[in-house]
């Protein structure tokens, strides 16, 4: 039997380098899936209510200020200045309580004691929730002249109907739409409350009520107008679970994710929520708000708001994304990828700066402070790029290389707060405005319709920024089902 010859040392170089190539590859993949399951709202996109369990734990410790002493209790600490109730000077009555029979002390009548003065307490509650039945009788009135016969009306109500009044409808959607709560749990809630039943069609047909109320005042007119002329605007978007979704001209399923998105101020003067059948860019701009708008617009870097880029006067790409960003790319080596934790330290840094300025009065940074951050920044990005640019990486770039690129190319937007002190430096405003039909979804699973959608987006839209401008729930629920809901206008001047 015949033996097989050696391999030559050009064979073996060969395999040694398929093997290293094979090598190299393993260990990128095997970084992506690290970086994947290491990822988390510390250091990517991902909300927090994904977070594992060893994630939570991990962002409490890093909250926490170090290791609780063993002395020191549990509860608040002494010198701490409570929350409680502040005493009204206008109470809406005032009551008399029986003196004291007993001593406190020694427990003697106190039928012969010495009057001391008086103290006082304060107890805030409300009425018992008691549903009244009002009977209304309505006179009717023949005309002499052309016969046809006139029924009185009564507040919210038809002839000859039984109906909930304002007071039990703004229940319904206050529990629906600020609480979050499913129409047939809002139903039962409701049931329980009043001792008589509800029926999940009135609350729905509630919050439906008062959207197309809304629908016929113009109020998302109104809105667009109000936002269009602000200086300031946020945006941001989510994807949300719509049963039936929206079809074209031709019968055919609209391509794409619905999504729930919000544009607001930075304030909680203006938050308008508005559905639309996709992420796309024509969705965006289909909107009606942000095409052709001038002033500055705070977000993440979504392609769908670069193509208003051309006549805003400005972006600011949102700090806090880039901050789990760079995080996320500095655990995947932190000697390696330094760079990432240093341009974090700048970007902190001028955040802090742009406060102290604002808080003394100032309306733009000392020029030499704000000179030699930039450079801080730009030095550290520029060693991002080079130290990733050839880094293998198991599908293309590295994500270092990436990061650090998009940094360089958009400074500009990065660094639009330490130059105009009226843009926040996050779009903080609009993640945790979106929070609300995030939750809404998770609470109830789905809308059936963008309709649907779109009717609860206008509702949060209406009450959300009634509230900002100091009007109680109630009473804009009541304006609105009259007829004549409060309406943003545009600042001037």
């Amino acid at each position: 039997m015949s033996e097989l010859p050696p391999p030559s040392y050009e064979e073996l170089a060969a395999l040694a380098a398929a093997l290293v190539t094979e090598v190299e590859a393993l260990r990128a993949e095997n970084a992506e899936l690290r970086r994947r399951l290491g990822m988390d709202s510390r250091n990517s996109s991902s909300p927090p209510s994904k977070d594992s369990i060893a994630a939570k734990a991990q962002r409490r410790a890093e909250r926490s200020c170090g290791e609780r002493s063993k002395e020191r209790k549990r509860g608040g600490q002494k010198g701490r200045v409570g929350s409680g109730l502040t005493p009204s000077l206008e109470p809406n009555r005032t009551e008399a309580v029986d003196p004291p029979t007993d001593c406190s002390g020694c427990g003697a009548e106190l039928a012969d004691g010495v009057d001391a003065g008086m103290s006082w307490a304060q107890v805030w509650d409300i009425p018992p929730i008691v549903l009244q039945k009002v009977h209304y009788l309505l006179p009717r009135r023949r005309c002499g002249c052309c016969g046809r016969t006139t029924t009185a009306a009564a507040a919210s109500a038809q002839a000859g109907a039984v109906v909930y009044g304002p007071n039990v409808n703004a229940a319904a959607i206050l529990l629906g739409s600020e609480g979050n709560v499913p129409v047939e749990r809002t139903a039962m809630l409701m049931a329980a409350l009043l001792g008589t039943p509800v029926s999940v069609g009135f609350v729905a047909r509630a919050l439906a009520r008062l959207a197309q109320r809304l629908d016929n005042a113009g109020f998302d007119a109104a809105m667009k107008d109000a936002l269009r002329a602000e200086d300031v605007l946020c945006g941001d978007e989510t994807a949300v679970n719509v049963i039936s979704k929206d079809v074209d001209e031709n019968g055919e399923v609209v391509a794409g994710q619905p999504q729930a998105v919000v544009i607001r101020t930075p304030d909680a003067r203006l938050i308008w929520y508005a559905a639309t059948s996709s992420r796309s860019k024509d969705a965006i701009a289909g909107l009606g708000v942000l095409d052709g708008y001038r002033g500055y617009l705070v977000g993440d870097d979504y392609a769908g708001y670069r193509q208003f880029e051309a006549h805003l006067a400005g972006r600011q790409q949102c700090c806090s994304h880039l901050l789990r960003y760079l995080q996320g790319v500095r655990e995947l080596d932190p000697q390696v990828q330094a760079w990432a934790g240093k341009v974090a330290a700048v970007l902190r840094q001028a955040h802090t700066a742009v406060q102290e300025a604002i808080a003394v009065g100032r309306d733009q940074l000392d020029p030499q402070l704000l000179t030699d951050l930039r450079q801080r920044y730009d030095k550290a990005v520029h060693w991002g790029v080079i130290t990733n640019r050839h880094r293998d990486w198991h599908d293309g770039n590295h994500p270092g290389y990436k990061l650090a690129n998009r940094l360089q190319a958009k400074a500009d937007q990065v660094w639009l707060f330490t130059t105009v002190f009226t843009v926040p430096w996050t779009n903080n405003a609009s993640e945790q405005a979106i929070k609300s039909p995030k939750l809404h979804q998770k609470v109830s699973g789905y809308w059936h319709t963008t309709r649907t959608l779109a009717a609860f987006c206008r509702v949060r839209s209406y009450l959300t920024s009634a509230r900002g401008h100091g009007i109680h729930a109630i009473d804009a629920i009541h304006t609105a089902l009259n007829g004549n809901p409060w309406l943003p206008t545009p600042l001037t001047g």
